[in-house]
Order: structure tokens, then sequence, then C-alpha cells
């Protein structure tokens, strides 16, 4: 079937309508004036599972309808990734056009600096040009905007997303995460996965970028439960509340610890890791409690990065810990894990030899290979959460402002 010039998107008009929606209703909204002005025949928007293994149906054409003539909530529609060209998009990161006698299929992906937040996928009667394409591809990019917007408001995005229930530590635990679980920048990219992503209870991870720093942490919480996400709570939001007062990695390191102290009881305590990437001298500053050591992937080869091991968080008010560095150099990869990766039943995943294996992919394939490759190992009987933040160090200077 010959290429044709599908028409013009209007960017400009599709984020107002969108604005002029409820959050609720804006997905719909938006994929009704994308079909009309496509002249195509379906626009859905497809999100990512929490699982990282599926897609559901979140909204799309003539949606909004349906729910007032069925007068309940439908059932979303989902798929599993494996396999899938849905799969294929999120990976790639690129759209993928297909083409029969009854019109052509377009997918292309929803994602905000490097967060993939699922697809968009159009039916067309007519094959689209490149320029038709570029058009969508850049509707879609629109359309992160919306999703990251709308999902602060209502809860029906974070529905759509789960396959399974949460346990009541899970849903503690999830408020403890960051909103994207990776960040693309000049400098940098960071990506974190914890998995299973709706049982246990313990494990965090958090990132957070300010003019001249980059601030990672990755804790884990002794037990299980909500007794374990309890503990995480008060150690994050200490953590977070030391960085936003704007104190140095000493000084939030050991504010946090008094705070666990002051609201655990004996014997409960929390494992981590807190590191800052001085983005001016290519420097990480790193705190670490008891934790399993980090990884380091330079030219290829992965490796251990040997560091001094300090009490962990929670055990005695007043400790001081020590701050060790570490230089980067452009094309570092930094990995930092939690004990459910290297736990007794996952003790054949080789973490070395598997960082090395995928040096050229991006963080946000790594993380989540690296659960996949755990959740195989233990026959999907884990034991604990297994929880993984990569960062990769492209270098270069901070961009800023010109003066």
């Amino acid at each position: 079937m010959p290429s044709s010039r599908v028409p013009v998107l209007d960017l400009r008009e599709l984020m107002d309508m969108a604005e002029a929606a409820s959050p609720v209703e804006a997905i719909d909204v938006m994929a009704d004036a994308m079909a009309a002005m496509l002249s195509a025949t379906d626009v859905w928007f497809w999100i990512t599972d929490l699982s990282g293994r599926a897609v559901a149906r979140f909204g799309g054409t003539d949606a909004n309808a349906a729910r007032l003539h069925q007068g309940a909530a439908e059932d979303v529609p989902v798929v599993q990734l494996a396999g899938t060209v849905y799969e294929g998009v999120l990976r790639s990161q690129r759209p993928d056009l297909r083409t029969d006698r009854d019109g052509s299929r377009l997918i292309v992906p929803v994602t905000d600096r490097g967060d993939t937040m699922g697809v968009v996928e159009v039916r067309l009667p007519e094959t689209p040009d490149g320029f038709a394409i570029a058009d969508i591809a850049a509707a879609a990019r629109a359309l992160a905007y919306v999703v990251v917007g709308s999902r602060r408001h209502t809860d029906l995005f974070e529905w759509a997303q789960r396959s399974t229930p949460f346990s009541l530590a899970a849903e503690i635990q999830r408020r403890l995460l960051p909103s994207a679980f990776t960040c693309e920048a000049g400098q940098f990219t960071v990506s974190g996965w914890l998995e299973p992503a709706n049982a246990v209870g313990g494990d965090t991870f958090d990132y957070a970028l300010d003019r001249d720093s980059l601030h990672l942490s990755i804790t884990d919480a002794v037990g299980h439960d909500v007794t374990a996400a309890l503990l995480a709570t008060v150690l994050v939001g200490s953590l977070r509340n030391g960085r936003r007062h704007q104190l140095d990695l000493l000084d939030q390191a050991g504010r946090a610890n008094d705070a666990l102290v002051a609201h655990s009881r004996p014997g409960e305590f929390v494992t981590g890791q807190l590191v800052r990437v001085d983005r001016a001298r290519a420097r990480l500053a790193v705190v670490n409690a008891g934790h399993p050591l980090p990884y380091r992937v330079r030219g290829g080869e992965a490796a251990v990065i040997e560091l001094g091991i300090d009490i962990p968080f929670g055990l005695y008010a007043g400790h001081e810990f020590a701050v060790q560095h570490v230089d980067l150099r452009a094309g570092d990869r930094i990995v930092l894990v939690t004990d459910g990766i290297l736990e007794r039943n996952a003790e054949v995943v080789d973490v070395e030899a598997l960082l090395a294996a995928t040096a050229d992919r991006h963080p946000r394939e790594v993380v989540y290979t690296i659960g996949e490759e755990v959740l195989v190992a233990t026959g999907g009987d884990l034991r604990d959460d297994a929880t993984v933040v990569c960062l990769d160090w492209h270098g270069g200077p901070p961009l800023g402002r010109p003066d």
C-alpha cells in the first residue's frame, strides 16, 4: 500500500483540549481529537504495568462514550509484553509501522526523559508517510506530559497499572519510590527497579537532581511486611528532609540515623548507600551503611567497588558515618543493589557477568534484566525484595543558563 500524507496534527489544539478536560478524561479526549485530525479508526493509549511485563489499554477513542453507555467501568484489556510489538517499541523507543489490506497500524512510545509510560497505537485507513509518523510521535511525547500532569489528581492510572493486588506494605513502599523510575540528562542517565512491585516491603531507591549534584540512595529495612515498610518510611523521609534542608551527605546520614533510632525498637535497622554525585568534579561521595558493595562497569568490564562498610542506620544515636569518594570517568556505569539480588536462592545469578553482558544497553533495560534474571533463578519465589539502581555517567560539564 503506497504511503500518503495523513493530515497534520495540531499539537497546540490537542494540548488545549487535554488541559480543558478533567484529569480523568484528558487521555480519552486527546485520543478522540487525534483520531478526528488523522481520520484514524482508532487511537489507543497502552500504559505499562507496574510489573514491567504487560501493558493495559488505559484509554482511547470512544472510551468515554462507552463508559456512559455501559454505566460502569469496563474491563481493561491487558497484553503480556513478551514477544509482542509493544515490547519491541518500548525497548527500542522507535515507532513500528505495519500495513495490510485493511490499513495501517502505527505504534509509538510515550516516554518522558527516558521514563517509559506506555505506547500509543494508531489504526489508519492509509499508510502514513515519514512526516505523518513524526507528527504522531510528537503527539505521543505531548501525551507523556498529559500523563504526568493528570496522574497527580486521580488513582485511575495507578489502578490500570496493577495487574495483581498490592499488600499494605507494598502500598506504603511505593510512596517512597520516585515518581519516575528513569531520568535522562545531558551528563547522566539513572534508572531504578524493584522486584516484586506488589509485595514484601522494605527496599527503596530514590534520586533527586539539583543544580550541581545528583543524589542517589538505595536502602533495605530489616524484616518484611508493614514493620519494614515503616522503618523505610522513617529513614527515607528523614533523608529527603535533610536533602531539602541542603545538608551535606554526612549530616543527612547522621540525621536519618538518629531519626531511625528515635522511632524504632532495639534490633530494628536499615542498611543502605547514600551517594552524592558532584556533577562538576565527576566524583561520587558515598556513605555505605552495612550494605552490599556497588559495582562499576568500565570499558565493558564489571567489578565490585571496594568500599569500607559502616554500621547500618538505626543502631546507635550520634554515630558519625564515614564518607568515601570514587572518581568517575565518562562512560562509567555504577550499579547499586540490595541483598535480594544476592540472596541464597538467587546465587546462580552472576551479577558481574550479567553487567558485562549488558554493558551496551540502556540503564532502564539493565535494571529490569537483572530483576528478571533473579526472578528466573528463584522460580519466582523471592524471599526478599530485589532492588537495583543503575547510573550511567556520560561526562561533560553541567549545562546551565548562559551568563
